[in-house]
């Protein structure tokens, strides 16, 4: 189980937010399903004037604030089963513990242009989410849920998530965003119950 925090104070910074996009790093994955999350943190990277260039944490990284919070958006490097490493090493650096850390990614069950938010909750068969719980020893991260479509009858798991969104799907997903900036910003301030109830479809 992940050690979150030290007995001893230490001098490393601190943050109240860790907001992390999950996806598949180069240019083969850009724009594909599995990388809604990375697309989703590019959303809220240009709303809220935060580049995500930094490179730590195995992965790229932005600070900023949001809703009056500092925040950090994460996008993990590690490719998407190993995400959990990029995400708890960042967790322990800013000392944020898991009711704080937001995580973003894509779901075969919704519909494209659906999104959904959930406070908690076992990994789904998700990878990436599986290999976060798995490492922090939690199930208490915060999470919005988007929706990439179901399965065509016949296609393959691995190559349906791979594949990437027709032009409509990708109009579908710049609403999705748009509401995705609000919802964060209700949570980060401490209004999920609100988030829920105007954005969950």
């Amino acid at each position: 189980m992940l050690k979150l925090f030290s007995s001893k104070e230490s001098a490393r910074e601190r943050a109240g937010w860790l907001i992390v996009g999950l996806g598949n790093p180069g240019p083969k994955y850009e724009m594909t399903r599995h990388n809604t999350g990375f697309m989703m943190i590019d959303a809220l990277a240009e709303r809220f004037s935060c580049p995500v260039r930094r490179i730590k944490f195995k992965g790229l990284y932005g600070r900023c604030k949001i809703a009056g919070e500092d925040a950090v958006l994460l996008k993990p490097s590690t490719f998407m089963n190993l995400s959990g490493q990029s995400v708890t090493d960042a967790m322990q650096f800013f000392h944020i513990p898991p009711e704080r850390v937001l995580l973003i990614f894509d779901d075969i069950s919704l519909d494209v242009g659906r999104m959904r938010i959930r406070l908690k909750g076992s990994d789904g068969g998700h990878n990436g989410v599986k290999n976060i719980l798995y490492l922090s020893g939690s199930d208490r991260f915060p999470r919005i849920k988007v929706g990439i479509g179901h399965k065509p009858e016949g296609w393959d798991l691995a190559n349906w998530v791979l594949s990437r969104f027709s032009q409509e799907e990708l109009r579908l997903l710049d609403g999705v965003a748009e509401n995705l900036c609000s919802a964060v910003e209700l949570i980060v301030s401490g209004q999920p119950d609100k988030a829920m109830n105007r954005f969950n479809s």
